[in-house]
């Protein structure tokens, strides 16, 4: 039994007004159904608020996702429910966040291709500065590295381009977060990390 607004959004359907983050990430791990309103003249003293029961049968197998990658991805999307996803991924912060990520994970893979392919095979070596001489501290002096703004730009030009790109190829630029259901936001996921665009 929870309180009748929460329990409303834990059943929410899209296009709900109740929808959200909540509604999305309870259905994915569990089938969620109302069952019955309780009214708060049913109590003494009476709560200001109505209650509902609500039955949660976990899903049995889960679905096979990250759910670090899931969450993270609706996060973002349901931070502003009502702007379409392609408004929602043209702002600057989240394009960072996502270039920063795709970077990150593009190391990675290069670094364990070249692991795969160096004679040791042991996956402790990545980080392991202890040997390179090329990391010299220095002994305090500030040297300034020269970026070149106009390179750093077309770089965030094209991966925007990139994410873009995929929302138009599933047909979710013109989408709001609040109207897709469950299977759109697996579609969406996939299409990202398919790019190598990761949300974790």
């Amino acid at each position: 039994m929870f309180q009748r607004e929460f329990a409303m959004r834990l059943v929410a359907n899209p296009g709900d007004s109740l929808y959200c983050r909540l509604s999305v990430n309870t259905q994915l791990l569990a089938r969620v159904s109302h069952l019955l309103k309780v009214g708060k003249n049913n109590f003494r003293p009476p709560p200001k608020v109505d209650s509902s029961v609500v039955r949660i049968e976990p899903r049995n197998p889960l679905p096979p996702i990250s759910f670090k990658e899931w969450d993270g991805m609706v996060r973002l999307c349901f931070n502003r429910k009502n702007k379409t996803l392609g408004a929602i991924f043209r702002q600057k912060a989240i394009l960072s966040l996502l270039e920063k990520n795709y970077k990150t994970f593009q190391a990675l893979q290069e670094a364990c291709q070249k692991s795969n392919e160096s004679s040791f095979g042991d996956a402790s070596i990545l980080g392991d500065t202890s040997n390179d001489v090329s990391m010299d501290i220095d002994a305090g002096e500030d040297q300034d590295m020269d970026v070149n703004d106009a390179d750093m730009q077309e770089g965030a030009s094209q991966f925007k381009d990139k994410v873009l790109n995929i929302l138009k190829e599933g047909g979710f630029e013109d989408k709001r977060s609040s109207k897709l259901a469950q299977d759109d936001f697996l579609y969406l996921l996939s299409l990202f990390n398919k790019a190598g665009i990761h949300f974790s």
